[in-house]
């Protein structure tokens, strides 16, 4: 069963395809009219940590697909009351066609993908977002930053990629990203904040094949030097609340404000996957200026997580309602 936990789960060719889909599925959606491919399909979607964007893109995607999302609070099943993730899995994977999860322990969505008989969607994770990170390269190749493939059009801007903040799930996926696709990637933390060293180590490997290049900085100045994007993300994500004091004083200087824009290419973007601490991690200023792509980046999470449901689909042989052209 192939499913969509980390982007290490999609090839290059699967990601680009993906992503093509998605740009193909949104412009139906403007001309109102988009196939319900998945007609009949139930998506259920466990949620262990609240959202904004990933529960309205997800059960609004499933709907627009011709399907129906089911929303399970974690207090509302028995996992909430310590069932077995195993027993839950089983169940669960038994009565619908795929699963999304929101969860904070990896492992958790590992252990449940392990006994489930349909598809999982990561949803976000401690460790990784990857469905983020496919509606961010669905931004980039909008705005002329992307990887050509024979798909996409020739005249793309190879991205050069800065995060600025925390070494969290975003800046492991961005590393999964960039190793992956085969570009540049600066990630600036603070000492103590870098993202973890054996996601760093394997994507290294993964460079090797793919050109991609990957640096660990602590200098957001020399990360953001002739860069087209940059990325942040928050200081204290969900679950590091009694930390943010201390995050706070740690990330003195990591603000993406109007001086470190500057330091990128004139045309460079600003993503963030929101929610955004104005005067924190981004400045009022760059978050609603002409750079940022932040609302249109969060737009794509709806048409970018279509796209992962019916890849899924293909690439595990399960029926559609429509036939669907996609490359895979």
């Amino acid at each position: 069963m192939r499913h969509f936990l980390t982007l290490n789960d999609f090839s290059k060719d699967e990601i680009l395809a993906v992503t093509n889909l998605a740009l193909k599925l949104k412009q139906e959606l403007r001309n109102s009219n988009h196939t319900p491919y998945l007609k009949g399909k139930i998506l259920a979607m466990i949620f262990e940590k609240s959202s904004t964007r990933t529960r309205v893109s997800f059960e609004g995607g499933i709907y627009q697909l011709g399907g129906h999302g089911m929303f399970l609070s974690h207090k509302d099943i028995q996992l909430g009351r310590g069932e077995p993730i195993k027993d839950t899995s089983r169940v669960i994977s038994s009565m619908v066609d795929m699963v999304m999860m929101r969860t904070d322990r990896h492992e958790k969505l590992q252990e449940f993908a392990e006994y489930s008989s349909v598809p999982i969607i990561n949803g976000l994770s401690d460790d990784f977002h990857p469905v983020q990170l496919m509606a961010d390269y669905l931004t980039m190749l909008e705005c002329g930053i992307a990887l050509p493939d024979g798909i996409h059009k020739n005249g793309l801007k190879k991205p050069i990629v800065a995060y600025i903040g925390d070494g969290n799930n975003m800046a492991h996926s961005w590393i999964n990203l960039a190793a992956i696709l085969g570009f540049e990637l600066r990630v600036a933390s603070p000492l103590g904040y870098f993202p973890r060293t054996d996601i760093i180590e394997s994507a290294l490997k993964t460079c090797k094949q793919s050109g991609g290049a990957i640096h660990i900085m602590q200098e957001p100045q020399k990360a953001v030097s002739g860069v087209n994007v940059v990325v942040t993300d928050t200081w204290a994500s969900m679950g590091q609340e009694e930390q943010k004091k201390e995050r706070e004083k740690a990330f003195v200087g990591f603000c993406v404000d109007d001086s470190l824009m500057n330091l990128a290419q004139e045309d460079a973007i600003f993503l963030h996957c929101l929610p955004a601490y104005r005067g924190q991690e981004v400045s009022e200023s760059v978050l609603e200026g002409k750079q940022s792509r932040v609302f249109q980046e969060a737009n794509n999470r709806l048409h970018a997580q279509k796209a992962i449901m019916l890849a899924l689909v293909r690439l595990n042989n399960l029926p559609l309602a429509y036939p669907l052209e996609m490359e895979l």
